[in-house]
Order: structure tokens, then sequence, then C-alpha cells
């Protein structure tokens, strides 16, 4: 990997052993696992972009939150019936939280069925 350093030139960064006993991990990870990591990694960025976090002044932007929800509905939508019903409940829960968290951050919300993610999810209200 090669990182612009301040001079102008590329420095080759070597790989540490570290990140090649990464890779050798990940082959012992279920794939429930990391299914459910990516979930929950999107559903905690789009409840930030949506105004849920600390600092919704400065944190807030429901554009990001738009592509962040679609992405988390499309990835629940295709992996429920890979991750079991007690996975995907919870997950399907936390992704209608943000989308209902969205529609009230909205000042212009979408129609019923069109709002971020509903393509997948179907209407949330």
């Amino acid at each position: 990997m090669s990182t612009p350093a301040p001079d102008g030139h590329e420095h080759v960064t070597p790989i540490s052993p570290d990140a090649s006993g990464a890779a050798r991990d990940i082959a012992d990870v279920a794939a429930v696992e990391v299914i459910t990591t990516a979930a929950v990694h999107l559903l905690s960025a789009a409840a930030v972009k949506v105004g849920l976090a600390d600092d919704p002044e400065t944190q807030k932007d429901l554009d990001e939150a738009r592509k962040l929800i679609n992405a988390l509905a499309g990835l629940i939508t295709a992996a429920a019936p890979e991750i079991s019903d007690m996975h995907a409940r919870s997950l399907r829960d936390g992704l209608r939280s943000v989308q209902l968290a969205f529609r009230e951050a909205s000042v212009i919300p979408d129609p019923i069925g069109q709002g971020p993610g509903e393509k997948w999810t179907g209407p949330v209200n």
C-alpha cells in the first residue's frame, strides 16, 4: 500500500504481520457475524447522519443518511434468509427506527413508500 507524503513522494507501507494474521482470522469468522457486523456499522452510521447522536447540529446529513439506509435495507433484505430470523428481526427493528427518524428529520418528507430503504422494506409509517 502506498501513501502520499508531505514532500509529494509516495511511500510504500509494508503489510504488517498483524494484517496477514487478520486475513487468516477472517476465515474463522462465521458469515452471520460478518453480515451482522456490516449491518450494525451501517445502522450506526445512519443513526448519526439522521441526527440521533451527540451533536446532531453538526453531524446530521440526510443525503448521506439516505445512502446508508438504502444500503442497510438492501443488505438486511438480501441476508435475512441466510442469518436467521433472530438476527434479522433486530436488524429490521433498527432499520425501521432510522427510517422513521429520517422521515421525522426531513423538512419535506418523502411520499409513503418512497423513503430511504422503502424500495426493499415496503412503506414505513
